[in-house]
């Protein structure tokens, strides 16, 4: 049996996350060409930040499936003030309608710390009269556009979903610059 493969991927904006060709979308196809590797849970194309792929079916699983509580660090820039009923509506779980979020880490990140990420591309939208403001969220769900549906239950839109962890794997430690990939240790999770 071959090793296993475990790759750090930073996904850029506008990037599905599969192999196969899509006629909107650009494709890990070409970003990566690792053959044999599956991406570990997804990344919608309007999210952008680390992606991790393997090629071993139960570390994807442990990886993806929420059953095994590897927390997911995001980075939200989101429209609006900043309150406490929203910040801790966001801490205590959301009822999303078809199911209540497990409770989630929250904190306002400040300023300067936001400056980490690189530029996107196309940029977000800019509204002169509406403020916005960065949050870090860790949950261990990972459900289908879950921290955008979260925000927007709190009465904040989402301009811009970074995700920058997965279990101790953070995007910043790695240094992988936007499009960039790395093999990794299974031990660093």
């Amino acid at each position: 049996m071959p090793l296993s493969s475990l790759l750090a991927f930073n996904k850029p904006y506008n990037v599905i996350c599969q192999f196969s060709e899509h006629e909107k979308h650009a494709s890990l196809k070409q970003y990566i060409d690792k053959p044999d590797v599956y991406p570990a849970g997804r990344l919608d194309t309007d999210s952008e930040g680390l992606l991790l792929l393997t090629n071993n079916g139960r570390l994807q699983a442990k990886i993806a499936h929420p059953k095994h509580k590897l927390p997911k660090t995001y980075w939200v820039q989101l429209e609006g003030e900043v309150n406490e009923s929203g910040l801790a509506n966001l801490a205590q779980g959301v009822n999303l309608g078809d199911f209540i979020s497990a409770p989630a880490q929250v904190r306002r990140l400040p300023e300067n710390e936001s400056n980490l990420l690189w530029a996107r591309n196309p940029p977000i939208r800019v509204r002169k009269t509406i403020p916005d403001f960065w949050l870090e969220i860790i949950i261990s769900e990972g459900k289908n556009r879950q921290v955008r549906r979260m925000c927007a239950k709190a009465g904040w839109p989402c301009l811009r979903l970074v995700r920058v962890g997965i279990g101790r794997v953070n995007l910043f430690d790695l240094g992988l610059g936007l499009g960039q990939w790395q093999a990794i240790d299974e031990g660093d999770l």
